[in-house]
């Protein structure tokens, strides 16, 4: 079973992602859904935690906004 998953991570697992690292800055885009209208929203911050591996990787951006760190 566990190697029906690695094998299908691996298919979709994209190479030409540039590489993240803690301490970059980075801009994210987020799709914000209200009602029928979508739009996008940028969040600009710092990479504070990158986590897990492969397709299951996540990081944590932090910004100032107003005096008040958001993540």
């Amino acid at each position: 079973m566990a190697d029906i998953i690695r094998e299908l991570e691996k298919e979709q697992l994209r190479t030409d992602l540039p590489k993240l690292e803690v301490g970059d800055t980075v801009r994210v885009f987020v799709k914000v859904v209200e009602g029928s209208r979508e739009r996008l929203q940028n969040f600009e911050g710092i990479v504070i935690k990158i986590q897990g591996g492969g397709i299951r990787k996540s990081f944590t951006v932090r910004r100032i906004s107003y005096g008040v760190g958001v993540e």
